[in-house]
């Protein structure tokens, strides 16, 4: 029998937990940045509406969790105390618009090129440089001034970065559910986004249970995100360390995995995107890929690493990340689609087949 370490059982886990996302995320193409297009373009919900579903369950689940097994997510760096919101506002409102410049989010792009986009990883790349950038390059120079400005951290701490009311939350996400589920049975079509709430909070509870005990490596309590872990995912591959493999690097490399595996079954989605306008997506995947990449970093996260991972631990923080995400991409999604500049890869009819939207 295999005699691992705890950090490589974590890492081990942190693969799986990536192969089961990727593959869910792949057969129902999940995706954050791809609901806001899907409703501009034909009005559709269904893919916003398993955004909302991943939202509940992750924070349910999470709270479950943490009860349970007894660790703090206010130990996450969600609550560090150098919050500032300000630069959280920024970095949202610039990933929001370079997701739709993009045409997806960090999780996104991993699926879209695991299932044969090349264009996709002329994002990930981008935007693993400028998230390296920002954290310790060239960028972090510029924008430190910002970052760790201590009138704007203090302004955020008179303001406090609090546990939001975990009733409160839920029952305004319920309603947005149900207020865009125009009929009640199309909830049971929403499986991949109970399993996707379900995985962030395992993540949780592997690096919070099996974190604590491990002796050999430092385990940070997290969950599941994709900027900064696709920027240590550049650096592991440029200058190879077998130390520096952490929970972050395996998820990238199970997603990849993950949706691999499901293209090759799931043929109706294995051909990247079907749409016939003439875009130099090349150039809007460099732009919108290093947008995500410095975005992901001010804003402590991406869709999924503030949007699901962070919202499960109810951080005020989290919130204004994900609004301001929201607010920029919508916005920005309207300017691309009046320019006619914003894809349609696929069409998402409900399983019932009455879709919301007439073409």
């Amino acid at each position: 029998m295999l005699n691992l370490e705890i950090y490589e059982i974590v890492n081990i886990l942190g693969l799986i937990i990536g192969i089961v996302f990727g593959m869910v995320a792949q057969k129902k193409q999940f995706c954050f940045s791809g609901s806001i297009k899907d409703y501009i373009l034909t009005k559709s919900t269904k893919r916003a509406s398993s955004v909302i579903m991943a939202m509940i369950v992750a924070i349910i689940s999470t709270a479950l969790a943490s009860a349970y097994f007894e660790f703090d997510v206010t130990e996450s760096t969600y609550y560090r105390d150098n919050i500032n919101f300000i630069s959280i506002i920024i970095g949202g409102c610039l990933f929001g618009a370079g997701m739709m410049i993009a045409d997806g989010c960090a999780n996104r792009h991993l699926i879209k090129f695991a299932q044969g986009d090349s264009n996709s990883l002329i994002a990930l790349v981008f935007m693993g440089i400028f998230a390296f950038a920002t954290t310790k390059g060239f960028i972090y120079g510029f924008l430190d001034p910002l970052v760790n400005n201590e009138t704007l951290i203090n302004f955020s701490a008179s303001i406090g970065n609090m546990q939001m009311n975990i009733y409160l939350v839920l029952a305004i996400l319920v309603a947005v559910l149900i207020f865009i589920l125009k009929k009640s049975k199309r909830v049971f079509s929403l499986y991949d986004g109970v399993l996707i709430g379900l995985l962030v909070a395992t993540a949780w509870s592997i690096t919070a249970v099996l974190g604590e005990e491990s002796m050999e490596r430092t385990i940070n309590l997290s969950g599941v995100s994709f900027v900064y872990p696709t920027a240590k995912s550049i650096e592991l591959f440029s200058y190879y360390e077998v130390n520096e493999l952490t929970f972050g690097i395996c998820l990238i490399i199970g997603v990849l995995i993950g949706a691999f595996s499901m293209s090759k079954m799931n043929r109706q989605y294995s051909f990247g995107c079907t749409a016939n306008q003439n875009i130099n997506r090349a150039k809007y995947n460099m732009i919108g890929g290093a947008m995500m990449g410095v975005g992901g970093i001010l804003s402590i996260g991406c869709t999924v690493g503030q949007g699901l991972t962070g919202l499960s631990t109810l951080a005020f923080a989290s919130a204004i990340a994900i609004v301001s995400i929201f607010v920029s991409a919508v916005i920005t999604a309207i300017i691309l689609n009046k320019h006619y500049k914003l894809p349609m890869c696929f069409i998402f009819d409900w399983d019932d087949n009455t879709p919301d939207y007439q073409i």
